[in-house]
């Protein structure tokens, strides 16, 4: 049955009915309901709710969580979720299954409170020190952030590495309905590291400090493995009026890929065929299916609520076989259906 349900919120409940019964985070607008929402929800299940004295607080406290084997996740928005960056290196060099929640405010700094895309950097590629990645998710609904969230977990554990289910502002404070539905099973190692107890076995130990070189230096390359296994099984995308021809392909996540489907609507109204590819999974990121939709098309526009971060993965995924062009804005400015249009037509008009 479906709920009514506001983003942050719905994200808490499906951590919840993914198995997740212990959150640490400290608020921060736009995602302060997801705290909100758990300090209320976690008590009714028999789980624990800490609202530390400070992301960096937060962070460590699902570190220690995470390695006793235990699912945990906290929540944050942009300049709360840098401040999670070390603790987040010490958790991918550890090998620690956690889910962290970015809802994306405006930077940088301080920034404002309004939604933006402009952590994708962050996620992707600066999120802290060392030679380690994120799994990246960004869910263009509600009911996808649930999806997502709930299958996060199962990824996390599979895979032992850290994942963010990111979203902008509009993610986590629209309501939609959601219905709450079982993750795809996997087949998931048995705990076998976790701390969690050593009275019938030998000590586990959990730590990414290797004082010899050679010994850190093989577990980066057991750790890049790792990451070319995640980069072949766990990219995700969707392609949308691309089983025509078009002259013009959009990229885009999150919710300007969503806004970005009504301008195609708008403009095969007039005669002008636009289609779109919406990566799903940031890191790791769907080259081969950008590549592929962008062969059918002439040019390749980019549209972001930032100054153009995605901009670089699509130019790796295209490389110099087609123009690249970009359509953003920032500031917490959402960009309407029918600017894109309009900027799209202004592109064609120049051929």
């Amino acid at each position: 049955m479906k709920k009514l349900m506001k983003g942050c919120e719905a994200l808490g409940e499906a951590a919840i009915r993914a198995g997740c019964r212990h959150f640490f985070g400290y608020p921060i607008t736009p995602q302060t309901e997801v705290p909100e929402y758990l300090s209320r929800r976690l008590p009714e299940v028999g789980g624990v709710y800490v609202q530390a004295e400070s992301e960096v607080a937060a962070s460590n406290m699902i570190y220690g969580c995470g390695a006793a084997g235990v699912r945990v996740f906290t929540s944050s928005s942009s300049p709360g979720v840098s401040l999670m960056g070390e603790a987040l290196s010490y958790m991918a060099g550890s090998e620690v299954p956690v889910v962290v929640i970015n809802i994306v405010r405006g930077g940088p700094g301080l920034g404002g409170i309004l939604p933006a895309q402009s952590d994708y950097f962050q996620g992707t590629r600066g999120m802290g020190h060392g030679d380690f990645h994120l799994i990246v998710l960004a869910p263009a609904s509600v009911q996808e952030a649930a999806d997502l969230m709930m299958e996060a977990f199962d990824i996390a554990e599979q895979y032992r590495n850290p994942v963010m289910v990111m979203g902008d502002g509009i993610i986590g404070q629209m309501m939609e309905p959601v219905e709450f539905k079982e993750p795809k099973q996997r087949q998931l190692p048995p705990k076998t590291w976790a701390t969690n107890g050593a009275k019938n076995r030998p000590p586990n130990r959990i730590h990414s400090l290797f004082l010899d070189p050679v010994k850190l230096e093989d577990h980066n390359w057991k750790l890049k493995r790792k990451y070319d296994e995640i980069e072949k099984n766990e990219q995700r995308w969707e392609v949308y009026s691309t089983n025509r021809e078009y002259d013009l392909l959009i990229a885009a996540y999150g919710t300007t890929a969503r806004i970005a489907k009504t301008s195609i609507d708008m403009l095969a109204s007039e005669g002008i065929f636009v289609g779109l590819v919406r990566p799903i999974s940031l890191y790791p990121f769907p080259y081969q299916a950008v590549r592929e939709a962008a062969m059918k098309a002439k040019q390749i526009l980019v549209v972001e609520m930032s100054t153009g971060q995605m901009v670089d993965d699509i130019k790796l995924a295209v490389a110099e076989h087609r123009p690249i062009h970009f359509y953003g804005r920032t500031g917490g400015i959402v960009p309407s259906p029918d600017e894109i249009a309009q900027h799209i037509r202004e592109l064609l008009s120049k051929k």
